[in-house]
């Protein structure tokens, strides 16, 4: 495999190789911090996995255009879909399911798609507002 930026580096003998972890933990942090809340969902989805489960009625669902500036102007990342769902434990408790799409109909589809249905949620058997819709439970 010919990689042709790291035979250029390569050439370079003053590069310092080991600036490589840090570039690529600098990257890692970059994406994760664009996408913190869908890697928060998923860690709990992960944590709520042995909750209580409660059933619980998709009410509301929209779709915002997610942006980001660039020196050039305003562009566009993608599409967040969210689905706002509402159970009883035993007041009535709300929470939410978001993801990302590249197209915009494509998120309109699939948050629609879900509106008035009915699901079951994770609930924390410590605090009762605090649920997880995992993606398999959809």
């Amino acid at each position: 495999m010919n990689l042709p930026i790291l035979s250029i580096i390569a050439r370079d003998s003053s590069f310092d190789w080991y600036v490589i972890p840090f570039i690529i933990a600098f990257a890692v942090i970059s994406i994760a911090s664009r996408y913190w809340k869908f890697v928060a969902q998923w860690l709990d989805g992960i944590r709520g996995r042995e909750w209580a489960r409660v059933s619980a009625v998709i009410d509301v669902v929209s779709v915002v255009k997610q942006t980001e500036q660039t020196r050039y102007g305003e562009r566009v990342i993608g599409y967040e879909a969210t689905l706002t769902y509402f159970y009883r434990n035993p007041e009535l408790q709300m929470g939410e399911y978001s993801r990302m799409f590249d197209e915009e109909g494509e998120a309109q589809a699939w948050a629609a798609s879900y509106k008035a249905r009915s699901v079951m949620v994770h609930v924390d058997p410590r605090d009762g507002a605090k649920s997880v819709l995992r993606k398999e439970e959809l």
